[in-house]
């Protein structure tokens, strides 16, 4: 390079306000530095040449670059800063590019070239500053605030904004405008009205407009939109938003206030942030006694009989957003006052500080009328006026309270209805209940003052005997019987009403109430076993019997699933010919536990726990199989099947029969049921009608222990009955009991003009089956021929004795023939 054109050179990059530094690209030092070059730096252009270039490296980007060889080639420019002489760091805008060295020369030269940004970075730093502060103002503000550009994009919000909105965290960090705009849209309750008014404010870019707008939630803010202008013009718009849900339910809460004020029923004040009045309604003037209420404390209206904390409770019910309320007395002046339920609400202004209060008064003395008619009520029995259990718990509470210091006795009576069940059944339910009435009326007359007499529901009675003992609880019983059994008068009826008391003593039978009614119910119930109409004093060994009577109920209803239970079968005998004509059959249980156990034990208790419905079914089942067996076999015998009258009362109970004799395909004639007097004489219309519905099917109705009902005959001739069979009391006495043979002689005589077969029962000497053969009895059962056989030995039985089919024994009984007898009297088994 000449020096003439290097000097020019020089001279022209001396003349560049930028800095420029040319640098060696082998050694990496400075050739030549600018005076711009040496302002900017500090540096002397003298003391620069030669220095290597990485002193002016103020990063560690720098440093790299000076070692990445590979950056020259391309050339870089960056935002860097400068290592100056005097240590200051200084912005500049950096760009190195590599020229070509002399001609012929294999190395070049780097052109470092820098820009001073000192001014423009604070420059920056204060229009940063600046908009940070912007920021924070509009981010501290009390309202949410939006600013749009006229094309409705948004341009800024502040946090407000998304907390008044509910703005989800996302939208926040994406910045999606349209996401933002449409959220806000589908808030809104009333969208079209809300979409409306935007294209309105985007049609007249100008206008101010303030809206309500109802949000979803119940949130109610006010938006307030003005335009943004530059130099006159609009750019943008500013929306301002409010949440005024508060304001808007105190103004509500007010103006509903005003509107039930004078006519509501219920008395309404207002006071002011101090509690003193302000207002009140007619109905609050009339409670208060139509005083001037201007300017008096809330909480004198309440006087000294106001629970002490009352005050505080209110205040601390408003500070959680509620409300108190309670009873209180208001005084009416005078010395009078009234109950009151009051219902204190705070109202708030906008800073949540509370400015009126409003109560709500109701009168509560019909209330406290209509409570003490309830407790009233709760404590008494509503039919007789009786105290209830509930009463009667009470007393005798304080009794063993008393008891406790004064070792006082006492006696309670637990007093049930015999056969009450007749009475409703018969007369009806309102006649009962009248009936129940004089029962109370004249249990109270047995009374002293001291006791008391409470009914706990339907026809049982408890009576409790204050200081008496065991003597004394055996005389009142017994006067209570006596008096029971004077006959009652209503509605010109005449009746008895028996009853069966049991009594228990404090403290022997217990120390609580239910204890006590418990251990006397176990000594009624003991009467009832022992034929009704008596007294008993509970005794420990009673609990024991019951729960033996618990075991066999559970294990009666364990037995047929378990095949305890076996369906026997009596022979029924031909008295002229001594053979088999028919069997009854009889359920039997041995139990492992309880052995062989009677029917006259269980049979009972199946009909009082109802579980007799499901053991006849069974038994009809059993024996219609074995009967259709049997005519396979081709012997048609006749099984005669007791049916109880729960059993026979169920709606299916014809159609079940039906089903089974076809399912076991026995013939319909070769089936008898036997019932009791008493099922055909309850409902007699309605048992009447299904009699003929079995007769209809060919199945024989035989009428079982005839003679020992108090019923009407009439029935006999009415109904389709095929055979009555004589009960073996009467047949026990034959032949020498006069009595017995009169009223065996007259069956058969009934039976024989009727029509009807006829069976006597208990048959278990010669003499009583010759005595019947004598009055002309067609057939007789009992232990003289066999007691009831499984099925295997009545079949061997009926081998041994043959059975004559109905045809034959028909002809005979028709024909008046008779077959001798073969063989003397049956030993019994």
């Amino acid at each position: 390079m000449s020096h003439p054109f290097e000097a020019f050179w020089h001279q022209t990059l001396d003349a560049l306000l930028e800095a420029v530094w040319l640098i060696d690209e082998d050694t990496l030092c400075i050739r030549f530095a600018n005076r711009a070059a040496a302002k900017l730096s500090g540096y002397d252009r003298q003391a620069m040449h030669g220095m290597p270039v990485q002193a002016l490296a103020a990063t560690p980007q720098d440093l790299c670059l000076w070692e990445d060889a590979s950056q020259w080639q391309t050339g870089s420019q960056t935002l860097t800063q400068v290592q100056c002489r005097d240590g200051l760091l200084r912005p500049v805008e950096q760009r190195l590019e590599r020229i070509a060295g002399p001609s012929g020369s294999d190395s070049g030269w780097l052109l470092l070239t820098m820009l001073d940004r000192s001014e423009q970075a604070h420059t920056e730093h204060e229009l940063e500053g600046l908009l940070s502060d912007l920021r924070a103002t509009l981010d501290s503000t009390a309202d949410g605030m939006l600013v749009c550009s006229q094309d409705g994009s948004i341009r800024a919000f502040n946090h407000r904004l998304a907390a008044i909105w509910d703005l989800p965290r996302h939208m926040l960090v994406e910045r999606n405008d349209a996401s933002i705009l449409d959220y806000m849209a589908a808030k809104v309750l009333d969208r079209e009205g809300y979409a409306l008014r935007l294209e309105e404010l985007r049609r007249q870019p100008l206008i101010d407009s303030t809206d309500v707008l109802a949000l979803e939630g119940g949130k109610i803010i006010e938006r307030r939109s003005v335009p943004q202008l530059k130099r006159g013009a609009p750019v943008g718009r500013i929306h301002t938003y409010r949440d005024i849900t508060r304001e808007v339910e105190v103004q509500a809460g007010l103006q509903l206030a005003a509107r039930v004020f004078d006519c509501s029923l219920d008395a309404i004040f207002i006071a002011d942030a101090g509690h003193r009045l302000v207002r009140a309604n007619p109905a609050c003037l009339r409670l208060m006694g139509d005083h001037e209420v201007a300017g008096r404390s809330v909480r004198e209206m309440f006087g000294c009989s106001a629970p002490a904390n009352w005050y505080g409770a209110a205040a601390q019910e408003w500070s959680s957003g509620g409300f108190w309320q309670g009873n209180l007395w208001l005084e009416q002046g005078a010395q009078q006052r009234c109950a009151v339920r009051l219902s204190w609400v705070a109202l708030r202004d906008a800073q949540d500080v509370v400015f009126q209060t409003i109560g709500f008064m109701r009168d509560l003395t019909q209330q406290q009328q209509a409570q003490q008619r309830i407790e009233e009520l709760a404590f008494s029995d509503a039919l007789t006026g009786l105290p209830n259990r509930l009463s009667l718990a009470a007393h005798v509470a304080q009794a063993i309270e008393r008891a406790a210091d004064t070792r006082e006795v006492f006696a309670i009576l637990f007093i049930d209805l015999d056969h009450f069940k007749i009475i409703n059944d018969s007369l009806g339910h309102q006649f009962g209940d009248r009936v129940l009435k004089l029962v109370a009326e004249r249990l109270l007359s047995c009374l002293r003052s001291d006791d008391m007499l409470s009914r706990l529901g339907g026809d049982e009675f408890v009576l409790y005997l204050q200081g008496c003992d065991e003597a004394l609880a055996a005389s009142v019983a017994q006067r209570i019987l006596r008096e029971m059994l004077r006959p009652f008068l209503l509605d010109g009826i005449g009746f008895s009403v028996q009853c069966s008391i049991g009594v228990a003593q404090y403290p022997g039978h217990g120390h609580t109430l239910d204890e006590l009614i418990m251990q006397a119910d176990t000594a009624m119930y003991r009467v009832k076993e022992r034929g009704r109409g008596h007294y008993s004093f509970y005794q420990p060994q009673m609990n024991s019997g019951l729960l033996s009577r618990m075991k066999l109920e559970h294990a009666m209803r364990q037995a047929l699933e378990h095949g305890r239970m076996a369906v026997f079968f009596q022979p029924q005998v031909h008295i002229g010919s001594n053979r088999i004509v028919g069997a009854e059959a009889l359920l039997r249980w041995t139990d492992p536990d309880f052995g062989v156990v009677s029917p006259g034990v269980f049979i009972p208790m199946a009909e009082e726990s109802g579980y007799i419905v499901t053991l006849g079914a069974w038994v009809l089942e059993q024996s219609i199989r074995e009967a259709a067996r049997w005519s396979e076999k081709g012997l048609p015998l006749k099984v005669s099947v007791n049916v109880s009258a729960l059993e026979f009362r169920q709606p299916d109970f014809v159609e079940r029969l039906r089903s089974l004799l076809a399912h076991h395909g026995l013939p319909s004639h070769l089936l008898e049921l036997e019932l009791t007097e008493s099922i055909l004489l309850q409902d007699a219309q309605e048992m009447a009608a299904r009699v003929r519905s079995i007769a209809d099917l060919g199945v024989g109705l035989v009428i079982d222990d005839f003679g020992t009902g108090y019923s009407s005959l009439g029935y006999l001739k009415k109904l389709p009955i095929a055979k009555i069979k004589i009960d073996q009391s009467f047949v026990r006495g034959l032949p020498h009991d006069a009595g017995d043979r009169a009223i065996v002689s007259a069956i058969i005589s009934l039976g024989k003009a009727l029509g009807t077969e006829v069976v006597a029962e208990g048959v278990e000497t010669g003499e009583q089956r010759d005595c019947l053969r004598a009055l002309h009895c067609h057939f007789f059962q009992g232990f003289l021929c066999s007691p009831g056989l499984p099925p295997d030995a009545f079949g061997a039985r009926m081998s041994e004795l043959g059975v004559l089919v109905e045809d034959d024994w028909r002809a005979a009984l028709h024909g008046g023939a008779e077959v001798d007898l073969q063989g003397g009297s049956a030993e019994r088994q």
